[in-house]
């Protein structure tokens, strides 16, 4: 995986101060963990938004794990204080979104094009899946995403101001998922999950004790 060349296309004015780190399926948590807790650390963003991001980005990953057939996937952070302005992209050189959409016979014509834009609809998957954390990553892009884009083979899906395009791209062995977010408006992480789930409660579980909770309040 060229990640030199991910960074220059997609952080091309943060390229010393990008994160990388690469998980399996033995160190996803700890990965998870790892990029959530960082971003912890800057006060300024809002913590609706971390709420909401730290289930999509957790189905993001997993999704790796679970859709490309390889299992080993990188992730590139970049946080912006001054702009207030996450950059966050996941890299695997699986299967490709097309092939694995193409394990589900409801799937198996779509073309390159159509697999990108239908992949972030919900209930769409290969079988393995719920077919909702590529939707509910389409629900935080609405709320405070400024870029977000599926890029997978010969083409690349891109929702820009909340308009969805479809271009040819340079080719990429596997998918990309890019999102560039806002991260000081705030706004209820309920709608961003469908209100299927309490993002809330479950990061607050996952990294909030008792005593931190009362600082941030």
């Amino acid at each position: 995986m060229n990640l030199s060349s991910l960074i220059k296309q997609y952080f091309p004015a943060a390229e010393e101060d990008v994160t990388i780190d690469v998980f399996d399926e033995k160190t996803i948590d700890a990965v998870y963990r790892h990029v959530v807790q960082i971003l912890m650390r800057h006060m300024d963003i809002e913590k609706t938004v971390l709420d909401a991001f730290s289930y999509c980005f957790y189905e993001m990953l997993d999704n790796v794990i679970i859709h490309t057939d390889k299992q080993l996937g990188t992730v590139l952070t970049h946080y912006n204080q001054k702009a207030h302005t996450l950059s966050i992209l996941i890299a695997d050189d699986g299967i490709g979104v097309q092939a694995s959409l193409a394990k589900n016979e409801k799937y198996r014509t779509l073309s390159e094009a159509e697999a990108l834009k239908l992949c972030i609809e919900d209930n769409v998957t290969d079988g393995a899946g719920m077919g909702f954390g590529l939707y509910a990553t389409s629900l935080l892009d609405q709320k405070v995403g400024l870029k977000f884009e599926v890029r997978s083979g010969n083409h690349a899906m891109q929702v820009i101001d909340g308009v969805i395009s479809t271009k040819e791209s340079d080719f990429w062995q596997g998918t990309i998922v890019y999102m560039q977010l806002q991260t000081d408006k705030e706004i209820d992480p309920q709608e961003v999950v469908a209100y299927r789930t309490d993002v809330t409660d479950e990061f607050d579980t996952l990294f909030l004790n008792d005593n931190e909770l009362e600082q941030l309040w």
